[in-house]
């Protein structure tokens, strides 16, 4: 952050106690913590976690993982059963936190979870919001998920995990 978000001056570094140099605002007279977006991102397994849901969305025809925003108000794991259920109609029987990555393109922190649903029944996808949704086995959620994304990353780290606990 350059700039202050209450009146546009040019910020300047300055020492807080215990934080180190933070951004500074001389007009305002206050520090500036930055500001960010918070999104979840899912890797939505079946019920015998044998497959991976992956969607296509907004015309890219590439393989990704369900996401969305965090609203205001809503914590983390909400929001990942929110997001799942609105994109693809599942239900979620459980949910665990992977691992967390900051996304520059999008000035978002992106918490990573891996989750089952209760069932593979895709009938109530909710097609405003997703192209495409099709369940792949482990390997071939490996193979077609977009390359070089942060959705791969996730997945990769999560496939690792798994693999490494047998």
């Amino acid at each position: 952050m350059k700039y202050c978000f209450e009146c546009g001056t040019k910020l300047i570094e300055k020492p807080l106690k215990n934080e180190g140099n933070i951004p500074y605002c001389e007009k305002c007279g206050e520090y500036r913590f930055p500001i960010f977006s918070t999104a979840v991102s899912m890797i939505v397994k079946n019920p015998d976690q044998t497959k991976i849901l992956l969607i296509q969305q907004y015309g890219k025809g590439q393989n990704v993982l369900v996401a969305g925003y965090i609203n205001k108000g809503e914590n983390a794991e909400h929001a990942v059963e929110r997001e799942v259920f609105e994109e693809t109609g599942l239900k979620l029987c459980s949910l665990r936190f992977n691992k967390s990555e900051y996304f520059p393109n999008t000035n978002t922190l992106m918490l990573n979870y891996s989750c089952i649903a209760e069932s593979e029944d895709l009938s109530a996808l909710n097609t405003e919001e997703v192209d495409k949704a099709e369940w792949f086995t482990l390997e071939d959620a490996r193979k077609n998920i977009k390359p070089d994304s942060l959705a791969e990353r996730f997945l990769l780290s999560h496939l690792k995990a798994i693999s490494e606990q047998r």
